[in-house]
């Protein structure tokens, strides 16, 4: 079955975690049965730590601190799901809630 990775994009909150509102954490929660009742798998997800803690390698081997892209939103966190297909891919994209920011499908390069 193909795999698609779900990247989640939002503003980076101060607090972190702390800062998400309840009934945000409680849908990202939630979002793991109705994934299910898709027909998808979640093989992997992940949150990923603030961007003051990321480091970026450029050509040459020369390592700046932060993102490699500067924007208002981050890449707060991605899932990896087996799905039947793109549309299903994007349903399970939508089940996840969207605060500032949006929610990237894109399928992954099979091997």
């Amino acid at each position: 079955m193909p795999q698609y990775a779900i990247l989640i994009y939002e503003k980076e909150l101060p607090g972190g975690v702390a800062d998400i509102p309840p009934e945000v954490m409680e849908a990202n929660i939630s979002a793991g049965e109705k994934i299910a009742a898709l027909g998808a798998t979640v093989v992997n997800e992940q949150g990923l730590e603030p961007v003051s803690t990321a480091r970026t390698i450029h050509k040459g081997g020369m390592v700046t601190d932060g993102p490699f892209l500067e924007t208002k939103e981050v890449l707060a966190g991605f899932f990896v799901v087996e799905a039947e297909d793109l549309d299903t891919a994007i349903a399970v994209g939508k089940l996840l809630p969207i605060m500032d920011g949006a929610v990237e499908v894109r399928p992954v390069l099979g091997v």
